[in-house]
């Protein structure tokens, strides 16, 4: 870094410690944490300036210690440089931008996908949940926020993408090129289980989904069929809102979620009993690869009692996010609300625990998590270019049918 940059940023932090240490003084600061923070911050930028062995890109050191403020807290939270922001904004406003069909957080330090949408291209290229993405496009995923990393993989639809993928039990990553696409809308995948059971797999939740459900279900009660499983299982993708609106045309009367936040007015989404169209029985499947807007709807269904939640722990990962610009070009997306299960548990910290926890493997000595206690997605011999087959050898699925055929005798009160 040149002398005059090397001036121009030192300028910039003492200005902003300044304001804010006059701001102290004058009783403008009521926390006294945010002040301190400051002042460790421009001491820590000090000294890496004076002592670090060799002599810093100041420019690069701020924007990492930016990146690394915003992903301590939440993985969808992200500080985007001027260049990134730019480059995000002309990708959303181009038509023409393909995209791959991941839902992905971070775990261990690296980019990790959630759930893969059936016949996308991430799909096509063998991809499938659990996977950690060692780098993509040839930068480390170590050093990146989720919000770097859906930035790097979305582009023209037709070019590619390289990602390392470090698959579970492996150590050494895989190189798999990532062929963009513009994305059709995912299908319901519909069959029945004996006469009497309809089985709807899900694998996204977007816009239009409530209206698609409600005809299948009016249908099947035509039909004569009295019991209904949702498979929630790869699940990721979607808004709340239509989350709540499948919610209503199950679940009669309660409190569907909750949605609050420090700077956002609280609000309650409660079920309508106008709209329900199914009061026969319901399961739910559910394992880490279900998040977002289906932990919302599996939380409903679960804390107003309205059926079986079947399977693994959901991922947590139901929240909103608000994109901040700043002078400088750069952009803050910041999640801004998180949302909670109608008992009053947050989605984010919590997940949404079945009522008959089932692992998606059967017992082979191993119990089922990643180690830290939270459910380990499906590692079934998939490759990814559709949805699982439901069958006996399912046990998540054979455990569901078992409670709609045989349900649990109720104690008397």
């Amino acid at each position: 870094m040149n002398r005059a940059a090397r001036v121009g940023v030192i300028a910039a932090s003492v200005a902003v410690f300044s304001y804010a240490g006059i701001g102290h003084v004058l009783g403008r600061t009521p926390d006294d944490r945010a002040y301190k923070s400051l002042t460790v911050y421009g001491e820590v930028l000090q000294k890496i300036q004076q002592d670090y062995v060799d002599e810093p890109n100041m420019r690069v050191v701020t924007a990492g210690s930016l990146h690394g403020l915003l992903e301590s807290l939440d993985s969808e939270s992200s500080y985007l440089t001027p260049p990134e922001y730019e480059e995000y904004r002309k990708k959303l406003a181009n038509p023409g931008t393909g995209d791959t069909g991941l839902t992905l957080s971070k775990r261990f330090g690296y980019v990790m996908v959630i759930s893969v949408l059936p016949d996308s291209p991430a799909a096509k290229a063998g991809i499938r949940s659990g996977d950690i993405f060692e780098s993509i496009s040839g930068f480390t995923t170590r050093e990146m926020s989720v919000g770097q990393a859906k930035n790097l993989l979305a582009g023209p639809a037709g070019s590619g993408v390289k990602v390392a993928v470090i698959r579970r039990g492996k150590s050494t990553p895989e190189d798999v090129e990532l062929v963009r696409d513009k994305l059709a809308p995912s299908k319901i995948i519909s069959q029945k289980a004996d006469n009497d059971i309809l089985v709807l797999r899900l694998p996204s939740l977007e816009t239009g989904r409530a209206d698609e459900i409600k005809a299948r279900l009016l249908e099947a009660d035509k039909q004569g069929v009295h019991k209904l499983i949702l498979d929630l299982r790869e699940c990721g993708r979607g808004p709340v809102s239509e989350a709540v609106a499948v919610a209503r045309l199950l679940v009669p009367s309660g409190t569907l979620t909750t949605l609050r936040g420090q700077t956002v007015s609280t609000q309650v989404f409660s079920a309508d009993a106008s709209k329900v169209v199914w009061k026969n029985p319901v399961s739910v499947l559910t394992d880490a690869t279900t998040s977002g807007a289906a932990e919302v709807l599996a939380g409903a269904i679960l804390a107003n009692h309205r059926g079986d939640i079947v399977g693994e722990r959901t991922f947590g990962l139901a929240s909103e996010q608000k994109t901040i610009t700043m002078d400088s070009g750069a952009a803050m997306v910041l999640t801004v609300a998180n949302y909670y299960n109608g008992d009053g548990k947050s989605i984010l910290e919590e997940g949404v625990t079945p009522t008959e926890v089932v692992h998606a493997t059967p017992d082979d000595g191993n119990d089922g998590t990643d180690g830290d206690g939270s459910a380990a997605p499906n590692d079934d011999k998939e490759t990814g270019l559709g949805p699982r087959p439901l069958s006996s050898e399912d046990p998540i699925f054979h455990k569901a049918l078992e409670l709609l055929k045989n349900p649990p005798v109720k104690k008397a009160a």
